[in-house]
């Protein structure tokens, strides 16, 4: 059998600059293999064959291997289940140690679980680091060693931890003389792993300092290019969330202040579990939604009568983004005025959103809907048109998405605002009361 290798398995980290797992891999004293496995237990669940997120996974890593072919090394990709991956890379291989980056979702630690335990039975220890976030699991507690579970006081102390220590790089690049030698290597094709090639756009990764100095100022406002759609990009690890934390600090506390929200709802999601998939407060989920499935239809082709609404909607459709703001009208509006579960939204934006984390995307529903930590009070909902009249008044954004807005071919709204409101809020009120 030839020498012991060292294994680094890339997953939400797709690139070699900066990255804390590989560069301790880096520098373990074993030549290393860089890994990817395109898991067939997440990709099978996906309902698109042309998912653009496969396609942005499947680019990141072909230009993953051209760059590690320039240092003599190349990535070998795997298609199928981890854990029965894993069991065939143990019996070819002379497997010295594992070296990753942590995941903070269920079904990622139920995953590593799995991992662990079979390369502990064979003696390969399986180290993992924090590369995703600037504080992860329990570096940000309250004084009595619990998890925040409001953002403001969570915030608060994480600022104050702050120092360059957590944000500085690893300087991968001076041991890249440690990557495993190999010539050849075989990427699967899109179509080998039962996917197609997506015509959405990608955003890249250039955003310019003036963009974030503006950010608080233009970030509320669809009908610009205020945002940097980075989503993508920090969901997949093609940029490093330190590098930007770094640039951002000096320009925009408010830009800054997003990615510690990110950190939030990684910490949530890891220390309350169950939120994955239920509400964080376990009192709403007794809510008797009425689940309109035609409303809800309504909501996903953006033919609500709400502008605002459908202009999200169809934005999200044509391109699988979505702008924040307009995230938040979407969700208020599905969850309050339709009184529809917040899952059933969730999880369409989860298909949909090319920037998809289940971290956020379960945060920002939850805090729609009132069921989440720190969420808006149930009685505060969002005037879709006053939201419309104060973020797009001149309707820039409206009418990009909806070109019959004002006209006969407008649908009416599906529901009345001011019924609706009083309706959400007297269906909350009586579910939540005390042995009610």
């Amino acid at each position: 059998m030839s020498k012991a290798i060292s294994i680094f398995w890339f997953r939400r980290d797709l690139r070699l600059n900066d990255n804390a797992g590989f560069y301790r891999a880096l520098r373990s004293g074993e030549q290393v293999q860089p890994l990817f496995i395109f898991d067939s237990t997440i990709l099978d669940r996906l309902s698109s064959k042309s998912d653009a997120r496969v396609q942005f996974i499947h680019d990141a890593i072909s230009k993953l291997d051209e760059e590690l072919k320039k240092y003599g090394s190349r990535l070998w990709v795997r298609h199928g289940k981890p854990i029965e991956v894993w069991k065939q890379l143990t019996e070819e291989k002379d497997i010295a140690s594992v070296f990753t980056n942590r995941d903070y979702e269920p079904y990622a630690l139920k995953r590593d679980k799995a991992v662990y335990r079979l390369l502990g039975e064979q003696s390969i220890p399986f180290k993992g680091f924090k590369d995703q976030v600037i504080f992860d699991k329990n570096e940000v507690l309250k004084k009595d060693g619990k998890p925040y579970t409001v953002f403001s006081p969570y915030a608060k102390v994480w600022r104050a931890q702050l120092t360059d220590y957590f944000l500085k790089s690893y300087p991968t690049e001076k041991y890249f003389s440690a990557l495993s030698q190999s010539k050849r290597n075989k990427i699967p094709s899109l179509k080998e792993i039962g996917f197609e090639k997506s015509s959405l756009p990608i955003p890249t990764t250039s955003v310019e300092d003036d963009l974030i100095r503006k950010y608080k100022e233009q970030r509320d406002i669809p009908g610009i290019s205020g945002t940097s759609k980075l989503g993508i990009h920090l969901r997949f690890g093609t940029v490093s969330v330190r590098e930007l934390a770094r640039r951002s600090q000096p320009l925009s506390f408010t830009f800054l202040s997003e990615l510690i929200w990110r950190d939030f709802y990684h910490m949530i999601i890891y220390h309350f579990p169950h939120a994955a998939k239920d509400s964080f407060k376990p009192k709403y989920d007794h809510i008797p939604w009425i689940n309109d499935e035609k409303q809800f239809e309504a909501w996903c082709q953006g033919m609500t009568g709400y502008p605002m609404v459908d202009a999200g909607m169809r934005e999200l459709n044509a391109t699988g983004y979505m702008h924040n703001r307009v995230r938040m009208v979407t969700a208020s509006f599905l969850t309050k005025h339709l009184l529809i579960d917040w899952r059933w939204g969730e999880r369409y934006f989860a298909d949909r959103l090319l920037d998809f984390d289940l971290a956020a995307n379960n945060g920002g529903w939850q805090w729609a809907a009132s069921s989440g930590c720190d969420a808006a009070p149930y009685f505060r909902i969002f005037n879709p048109e006053l939201q419309f009249k104060r973020f797009d008044g001149d309707a820039k954004y409206v009418r990009k998405w909806v070109p019959e807005f004002g006209t006969p071919a407008y649908p009416r709204p599906i529901v009345e605002h001011k019924m609706a409101r009083l309706r959400a809020i007297e269906t909350y009120k009586t579910t939540l009361k005390p042995n009610g």
